[in-house]
């Protein structure tokens, strides 16, 4: 085999990287390298870059795509027209960019965080979601973000203080709305798959005060022992919505012993490779079987 793979990242920036003690891409590449593959980092949007001479791009961490999303989806069109194989497929990926996804995974029956949709320019009765979900706070997050971004936990007594705001984003694009849960001071699960198999999990949980558990918002990560109950719940999903997948991260709550999803990462999830004694290989293995 003698492809010529692009792995694909981002212009760095340190907001994305603070809090990072291993830059698991550079020991990813590294590890490909040893394994004999003709493999180069590649940044995703960088203007001097002639995706015709790559046989393959791995998608592995564009993590500012959500800034520019309309630059990013030219980008995999025109990649994927230039003959590129795309880990994971294009298809998939502008899916999974939009959240409104969750609602495609409910109609499946599968558990998610309850959610609803609020499209672009709507006057919602914001107070109503207190009543529906019987909570004392609600999440609020764009459709199209990753890291959090403008993703507000709000209070009925903070819907007035944030009211503006909140007409003034709903012009901008749509947004969900969720319950808070109360679980996740007690961390969410990540659970990752390589080619459809569960390789690794890991829990994340936010720090003191806070709801989000990203690590430049100061998350820590475990690896905590999980139960084959909870993997086969985490499959779930990915046999349903992640088939020919080079990777899948599944992201949720355990309360009351189900599993909720909170998110299905299949773009430019942080993989947690260096916390699983066979990640790295793990990985490599799910590559080559799509390679071939």
């Amino acid at each position: 085999m003698n492809k010529r793979i692009a792995l694909v990242t981002y212009q760095q920036q340190a907001r994305y990287t603070a809090g990072v003690t291993v830059n698991e891409d550079e020991q990813l590449l590294k590890f490909l390298q040893e394994k004999g593959l003709d493999i180069t980092s590649v940044v995703w949007n960088a203007p001097e870059i002639n995706w015709q001479e790559y046989d393959v791009a791995i998608i592995k961490s564009p993590w500012d795509y959500h800034d520019q999303i309309d630059t990013f989806y030219a980008w995999l069109k025109t990649t994927e027209q230039a003959g590129v194989q795309l880990l994971n497929s294009a298809e998939m990926i502008a899916w999974n960019s939009n959240k409104k996804y969750l609602l495609e995974i409910a109609a499946a029956g599968l558990p998610i965080i309850p959610s609803k949709l609020i499209e672009k320019g709507e006057s919602p009765d914001w107070k109503s979601f207190f009543g529906l979900w019987h909570t004392d706070k609600i999440v609020v997050k764009p459709c199209v973000s990753a890291g959090a971004k403008n993703t507000m936990l709000l209070t009925v007594e903070g819907i007035e203080e944030k009211r503006d705001q909140l007409t003034a984003l709903l012009q901008i694009e749509d947004y969900l709305v969720q319950p808070y849960l109360n679980e996740i001071e007690e961390g969410e699960w990540s659970f990752v798959f390589f080619g459809g198999v569960f390789s690794h999990s890991v829990l994340k949980t936010p720090k003191q005060g806070d709801f989000r558990v990203q690590h430049y918002h100061g998350g820590t990560i475990s690896t905590v022992p999980t139960t084959d109950i909870f993997i086969h719940k985490a499959e779930a999903y990915v046999d349903h919505f992640g088939k020919g997948s080079l990777y899948v991260r599944v992201d949720g709550l355990i309360k009351e012993g189900e599993f909720y999803l909170m998110e299905l990462e299949m773009i430019e999830p942080y993989l947690f490779l260096s916390t699983a004694e066979n990640g790295y290989e793990n990985y490599y293995k799910a590559l080559m079987t799509l390679l071939q």
